[in-house]
């Protein structure tokens, strides 16, 4: 976390200072997208989307490390002790662990609702014992813990122009359009930790099962019946993404472009996926450097002028403080198009 975000977040002691650094590291260490994105962000509200991203990656890690020797009861004891941690710092906010204490601090200042978190663990706990998912209503259930209540976290921090309830729903779909992209993009990997999050009807659909899919990775052999499959998927995926499009035009203005740019990047790996012709089980697809750098420029310029007025209101109306102007203005019960 730099000096500059921490001080215009208000965040003076040193301790708390190096525990949003903690978690400004992990989220540029775990999520190259989402921390490009962040960027984009008013600089007082950056170290907030840090401290809930770093949880959450803290969090996915205990349960995911592939270069881990831990058990499953190892890691279920490590959860148990993170709930429990969290569940301290979120009632006094005197945690001892980095993480943590910048969460708590965080939930405090915006007021974000502790079953988010707890949901979210829940879910994270299910990875260790639930391998795949008859439907995808089955699938639903869990993301709800592992995907919508990110977006439901971020919605205080990142401020509306609506009602908090109005907004909730696409912020949540949001977080799980980003969730299903992941889900298809590393759908090989995740059948190495032995998970598989595609739903079993969707792929009979197509004339595949677990077994089909394991052979082709496991081969690197093409079959059409998968292709089609994988397409299926990809296809509701860019459903959920139309359902969470409205959501972006309810954020406070500058906070949009830092939404966008995430929703533009992530659902470019679906583009990425396409293009080359759905082989996700045998290699990772990446958006191009140059597209990356080209919608972050076009996400910086919108942020620019989307503060530009935000400046002037506060020259002209209150005097030196951009950030006070911006939460008085347009930070109400706390997400524009896409492309």
């Amino acid at each position: 976390m730099t000096a500059r975000e921490l001080d215009a977040a208000g965040i003076h002691e040193p301790g708390l200072r190096a525990a949003y650094t903690r978690c400004r590291d992990l989220n540029a260490r775990h999520g190259k997208t989402y921390f490009l994105a962040t960027r984009l962000l008013p600089v007082d509200r950056r170290a907030a989307v840090h401290a809930l991203y770093g949880f959450a990656r803290w969090a996915d890690d205990i349960v995911d490390d592939l270069d881990s020797t831990t058990t499953a009861a190892e890691r279920a004891a490590a959860l148990t002790a993170l709930e429990a941690q969290l569940e301290n710092g979120l009632r006094d906010g005197r945690a001892t662990e980095p993480v943590i204490r910048a969460l708590a601090d965080t939930a405090g200042r915006y007021g974000i609702d502790h079953r988010h978190f707890s949901d979210f663990l829940a879910s994270m706990r299910s990875d260790l014992t639930v391998t795949g998912y008859a439907t995808l209503d089955d699938l639903g259930g869990y993301m709800h813990g592992s995907a919508a209540v990110i977006g439901l976290q971020m919605l205080p921090v990142l401020g509306t122009v609506t009602r908090h309830e109005e907004a909730a729903g696409p912020a949540a779909a949001l977080g799980i359009a980003f969730q299903l992209t992941n889900f298809l993009r590393d759908v090989g990997e995740d059948l190495d930790r032995g998970r598989l999050y595609l739903p079993a009807d969707l792929l009979a659909a197509h004339g595949v099962d677990r077994a089909r899919l394991e052979w082709s990775r496991r081969t690197g052999t093409r079959d059409p019946r998968i292709t089609d499959a994988l397409k299926a998927f990809a296809a509701h995926t860019r459903t959920v993404y139309r359902q969470a499009l409205p959501g972006l035009g309810m954020l406070d203005p500058v906070a949009r472009p830092c939404i966008r740019t995430a929703f533009v990047l992530y659902s470019g790996i679906l583009d990425a996926i396409d293009a080359e012709d759905y082989a996700v089980l045998h290699r990772r697809a990446v958006v191009p450097r140059r597209r990356r750098a080209a919608v972050a420029l076009d996400g910086l310029a919108r942020a620019l002028a989307a503060r530009a007025p935000v400046r002037h209101r506060t020259q002209t109306v209150t005097g030196p403080c951009p950030t006070a102007v911006a939460r008085t203005a347009v930070f109400k019960p706390v997400r524009e198009e896409a492309a």
